[in-house]
């Protein structure tokens, strides 16, 4: 058998992880690099070492999970979020039911959360925010960032909703308060359901077209009726209406 099969396997059976819903050359691309850096010679090895290791074994996590995030990332998408897209969800329901889905470091929670706070009273703002790989949940719940990450936030969000101390600009009390960082694997677990608005951005590109059909299918069946998809900015959905889904805007499908 292929040592990277064989990877495939291990992994699955310790972490729940499936690599095969992944597209391979990108994802052994990536881990070959991983592992050549650390001194091993293959993946049956690599396994070995990430199988005793607890920090290689987040490393290798954060490798497979893309980890790249800032906030208010591709932000005329954000501005479409905040001036047509939420306003007319608030309309039918002043306590938005929101999902981030692979949210990684926490930037696009917090983003959604501040956004929401500029609509409706903060006490009504509540974000559900999942990622499969706990030390970037724990980084999350941290809340605090490199000012690179806050290229794209305008100054006066910048002064309302952080401060800058010693270690980078943290994140207001008030809005921690408003995102649940949760564990969730994305292609195994189940998805709650009745969602305004589920975002999930730049990670269906990594996964093969079959996972990335079954994805879409249980995201739809998340949304409420009228709820809303946002997706990443390579993630167009090009056949929409088989996922119950219709395009509102660019990146953006409302649940028929």
């Amino acid at each position: 058998m292929d040592d990277f099969k064989d990877f495939i396997k291990k992994v699955y059976k310790k972490s729940g992880l499936d690599l095969a819903q992944y597209k391979e050359p990108q994802m052994k691309r990536r881990l070959t690099s991983l592992y050549l850096k650390h001194g091993h010679k293959n993946f049956n090895e690599f396994f070995d070492a990430i199988d005793k290791d607890r920090k290689l074994y987040d490393e290798f996590l954060d490798r497979m999970t893309i980890n790249v995030s800032e906030f208010y990332r591709n932000s005329n998408r954000w501005s479409i979020l905040q001036e047509k897209i939420l306003p007319n969800i608030i309309k039918t329901n002043s306590r938005p039911k929101v999902w981030s889905a692979a949210c990684s470091t926490g930037e696009e929670p917090y983003t959604l959360a501040i956004i929401l706070s500029e609509l409706l009273p903060t006490s009504s703002v509540n974000v559900t925010a999942t990622d499969i790989d706990e030390s970037a949940i724990s980084r999350a719940k941290n809340g605090v960032y490199v000012k690179r990450s806050l290229q794209e936030v305008p100054d006066q969000i910048v002064k309302k909703y952080f401060r800058e101390t010693e270690q980078g600009y943290a994140i207001s009390d008030d809005i921690k308060k408003r995102v649940t960082f949760k564990k969730h694997n994305l292609l195994a677990d189940r998805f709650d359901t009745g969602y305004d608005l589920i975002v999930c951005r730049n990670v269906m590109i990594y996964f093969t077209d079959e996972a990335k059909d079954e994805l879409y299918r249980k995201f739809s069946n998340s949304l409420r009726s009228g709820g809303v998809l946002f997706v990443g900015s390579t993630e167009q959905i090009f056949n929409p209406q088989s996922y119950n889904l219709k395009a509102l805007d660019t990146f953006f499908y409302e649940k028929l």
